[in-house]
């Protein structure tokens, strides 16, 4: 499966009660996606138990918590995963966490990290984002371009504007054009100035929306 490891800095803090409480809104979201949810902090397992009891009243809607919070008092993981802040750590003497985001394959590589500080809280929409677009380029000779997939609204094709290509993806440059011909139906050769074949959209449908996934855990990722 795909996974999410999340890290908080502390319980009982004003923007970590909010993103936990926005994360539990994705949770069956990212359950559909096939993705395993686990988030971390410093804190006793037992805190963890009190605040989301805080974490589920303060939220605007009706919300479970359905995965797992991490108690990594001993700052094991925290460490060998890079989640402590180097800039403070040293002059604390329990240092915290930063909000530290790991997306992780279903081979169990890392394959995108989002650091925040502690004064900006994180955008739960654009981490299912993510997971949706490493999905979909999973295996593939695809990118997905910025802000998608809200992107390519309107494109020129045979001399007239459409938006049959938004939300599309790009082929990568390694892609020949025999093998874009031949396993790309429909692409678009985008016309730019200097001519280039580089920018080939691709309908999101032709790639299909899920790669096959291997089922292995995220405690075993983090070596629990």
């Amino acid at each position: 499966k795909w996974a999410i490891l999340f890290s908080h800095p502390a319980d009982f803090t004003p923007v970590c009660t909010t993103e936990i409480g926005r994360l539990a809104l994705k949770y069956d979201e990212l359950t559909k996606l096939d993705c395993l949810v686990a988030t971390l902090s410093v804190d006793p397992v037992k805190s963890h138990e009190d605040w989301l009891r805080d974490v589920v009243a303060h939220c605007d809607n009706k919300i479970e918590i359905k995965f797992p919070i991490i108690g990594d008092a001993d700052r094991k993981i925290s460490t060998a995963y890079g989640m402590l802040d180097a800039g403070t750590s040293a002059s604390q003497d329990l240092p915290l966490t930063i909000r530290a985001v790991f997306i992780i394959n279903p081979e169990n590589k890392l394959m995108l990290t989002l650091n925040y500080p502690a004064c900006v809280g994180r955008n739960m929409d654009e981490i299912v984002r993510c997971i949706k677009a490493l999905k979909l380029s999973y295996g593939k000779s695809i990118a997905t371009p910025a802000n998608w997939p809200n992107n390519h609204e309107a494109v020129t094709k045979d001399g007239k504007t459409t938006n049959e290509y938004k939300g599309s993806v790009f082929l990568l440059p390694t892609v020949s054009k025999e093998d874009a011909d031949k396993h790309y139906a429909g692409y678009l050769t985008c016309d730019v100035p200097s001519n280039q074949p580089y920018l080939r959209l691709v309908k999101p449908e032709v790639v299909g929306g899920d790669a096959a996934t291997e089922k292995k855990g995220l405690l075993g990722f983090l070596g629990l």
